[in-house]
């Protein structure tokens, strides 16, 4: 293992124990690679429906394993979706949200607070290697860089891919981020990444390691190689979600080139929905409603894909809840090591629901925007506490009445029957869920907010 780790004492204190068994057997324990994709929606895929984007690889990853239909990103953003990622935390417990900015932009102080714990820095204690490539955006300097969160290696760029300039740093065995080019060339982005991936999983050692790849595909702007350019029938976007199809498909060959395909547990998945406003640069949520930064279904809802060869049932669709705070505690039941005390973690196992997908192991869900609760989950059914006015102009109503809707999501994933008013009881029920999920949820003071002042991007 490398030695990367730079834990504070009360992260330690946190850790629980890790166990012996674990770490006896730590070359029987399975790889984690979890590919993060930046602004792709729920409908950007073949396998989600899009009947012209052409994504093979994606596609056999779901027919190899399981489809799911209602996972949940965090936020309908970067920055708290990639923090609640890495914690398995809403992000309003960590401080990674924001009201007046939602991601960090280029000139933010400060980052991931130093108290925060990985899934990354207990595994990598626990003797797994590990390795972040692409988008980082939870600070642009130490201490709120990778290295100082449990990853051994970073190679990529601190924050969104619209900052200029855009810098590529890479960071080795847990030591100080190194600026390897100012300005990087966008359009061989996804390649390089893609062969840095390869590379780390060819040079492994005989410890189990993680990959934590976080492309910049497809967000704006839209980059390509040569390749690719003009490949789509969808335009520019098309090519860009082609290209990182490419990309997965690459590393999946390269697990079965290495031969650890069978031990290693890949999952695709996207921050948030599609940045509907950029229009044919955006991607699409499909039949879902809204997209990025919004409460409805197509800002939080996005597509996942789990691939773990005789773990994970082949060609298996998953209809129940889950999400990105629960990639926390499955990375850790995956390796074998204990949740960590007397922190609150919001995300639950997948195991059960993975190995066996009519299992549920999620029932309720909370839709935070900044730190507005705007919706919350349970069962079948959602309310949308502050409604959006679109949805009143489009029904008819009086705008400026907004009220609390209420909608059976699982018949109507697109939001547009509000049964408010049809079940008062269900409403209620509802209304005091929101209420405990408030009461019971201790927000932090936001982190991304502590941008100075208003100003354009330079």
């Amino acid at each position: 293992m490398k030695n990367g780790m730079r834990l504070s004492m009360a992260s330690l204190a946190a850790m629980s124990s890790v166990s012996c068994l674990a770490a006896q057997e730590a070359d029987t324990r399975p790889n984690v690679i979890i590919i993060l994709a930046d602004d792709l929606g729920y409908g950007d895929l073949g396998c989600y429906g899009h009947p012209i984007i052409k994504t093979p690889n994606l596609d056999r990853m779901a027919s190899e394993g399981m489809r799911m239909t209602q996972f949940y990103s965090a936020a309908g953003v970067s920055t708290p979706s990639r923090a609640s990622l890495l914690t398995g935390r809403y992000p309003v417990r960590t401080g990674m949200y924001g009201d007046e900015w939602s991601v960090l932009y280029w000139d933010a102080p400060e980052g991931l607070p130093s108290d925060e714990l990985t899934f990354a820095q207990i595994i990598n204690e626990g003797g797994y290697d590990t390795s972040c490539v692409g988008k980082w955006h939870l600070g642009k300097d130490a201490p709120y860089l990778p290295a100082d969160f449990g990853f051994d290696y970073w190679f990529g760029v601190p924050y969104a891919n619209n900052f200029k300039p855009l810098p590529l740093y890479e960071s080795v065995d847990g030591g100080n981020a190194v600026l390897l080019e100012e300005n990087v060339e966008q359009g061989a982005l996804t390649r390089r990444y893609t062969e840095k991936v390869k590379e780390i999983i060819r040079e492994r050692d005989e410890d189990p390691f993680l990959i934590y790849y976080a492309s910049h595909a497809p967000h704006v702007p839209l980059t390509v190689t040569k390749e690719f350019e003009g490949k789509s029938r969808r335009g520019r976007y098309g090519d860009v979600v082609e290209e990182l199809d490419w990309s997965v498909g690459e590393i999946l060959k390269e697990l079965k080139k290495e031969g650890i395909d069978d031990r290693t547990l890949v999952l695709f998945t996207s921050d948030n929905g599609p940045w509907l406003s950029m229009k044919m640069r955006g991607g699409s949520s499909g039949l879902l409603r809204g997209g990025k930064g919004a409460a409805w279904e197509g800002g939080f809802r996005v597509p996942a894909i789990v691939r773990y060869p005789g773990v994970v049932p082949q060609g298996t669709t998953c209809y129940n809840i889950a999400g990105m705070i629960d990639i926390f505690p499955t990375v850790l039941s995956l390796s074998g090591l204990d949740m960590p005390e007397g922190r609150v973690i919001d995300g639950v196992d997948m195991m059960p629901m993975l190995t066996s997908p009519k299992t549920v192991v999620r029932k309720e869900f909370a839709y935070w925007c900044g730190s507005s609760l705007r919706a919350v989950r349970k069962g079948k059914w959602k309310l949308v506490y502050q409604p959006y006015k679109e949805w009143f102009i489009e029904n008819g109503e009086d705008a400026s009445q907004m009220r609390p809707l209420l909608f059976n999501i699982e018949n109507d994933p697109s939001e547009r029957i509000d049964l408010s008013e049809k079940r008062p009881e269900i409403l209620e029920q509802m209304l005091k869920l929101r209420n405990e999920m408030l009461e019971s949820t201790d927000i932090r003071p936001s982190v991304n907010d502590l941008r100075p002042v208003r100003r354009e991007n330079k």
